[in-house]
């Protein structure tokens, strides 16, 4: 636990200014308040013993335990937040302008994102149009597409380019449906390594007795609860994905 050592003596008596009380009271840093005089204070202190006047909030404990669970749940938050991206990138037999996402077209000797370079619209259930801001960029998207993972062949005019999504088989499906429930399982295996990391800054605080064990406990159990829901989370969006994925 971390401690500051504050000597402050008038006339003979302890006395706690208002910096300690700021200290111990508002920051949830423990101060203790002794005399130096004595040479054997500093010693005393590092064993444990009680000397002079110790002040602390241990509200501020429940503070930072709080704080450790709003950081988990913030990340654990962001992986399920990753994996609908993921998702998006993987097609369907549906026309959907996020399965353009990842693609970045060679742009004045610049790699850029192709929805910075053109409007994507759906002209039907099954047919993407990419319009280009300037026409001269329809060969480089064209490359673009061409070079991707998406298996898609571009269709370009003078003004735009047309993006057919062709009907998947029952082996593009299966590909598919293996390569969604890979990302779903990477999204898990982050937020279990949140808790991991989580539960051990829980148990490094109750260590250094910077909070109680039971304190220590009801932590682990709500980190636990929410580790579970995001879980839960992960495996809705995968339910979502498999079933768009035998629809269309």
């Amino acid at each position: 636990m971390d401690l500051v050592v504050k000597a402050v003596k008038v006339d003979g008596v302890e006395i706690m200014d208002s910096p300690a009380i700021e200290l111990g009271k508002n920051r949830a840093i423990a101060v203790d308040i002794c005399d130096m005089v004595d040479s054997a204070t500093l010693t005393k202190i590092p064993s444990g013993e009680n000397v002079g006047t110790m002040i602390c909030n241990s509200g501020g404990w429940e503070a930072m335990l709080d704080e450790i669970k709003q950081d988990a749940s913030e990340r654990m938050i962001k992986s399920v937040s990753s994996l609908r991206t993921a998702f998006s990138r993987i097609r369907t037999g549906r026309a959907t302008p996020s399965l353009l996402d990842a693609i970045e077209v060679e742009y004045y000797g610049t790699l850029t994102p192709i929805n910075q370079v053109a409007s994507i619209s759906v002209e039907d259930a099954r047919t993407l149009m990419i319009t280009p801001w300037e026409k001269s960029v329809i060969p480089d998207i064209e490359k673009a597409i061409l070079k991707s993972d998406l298996g898609l062949t571009p269709t370009g005019t003078r003004e735009a380019i047309r993006l057919p999504l062709p009907p998947l088989t029952e082996e593009n499906r299966r590909d598919l449906i293996r390569k969604a429930k890979g990302e779903a399982e990477t999204a898990r295996v982050s937020i279990r390594n949140v808790r991991r990391d989580a539960i051990a800054d829980v148990r490094e605080l109750v260590r250094e007795k910077e909070s109680t064990e039971d304190e220590g406990r009801r932590a682990e159990e709500q980190l636990q609860k929410i580790t579970d829901s995001r879980v839960n989370e992960v495996d809705d969006v995968l339910a979502e994905k498999e079933s768009d994925l035998l629809a269309f």
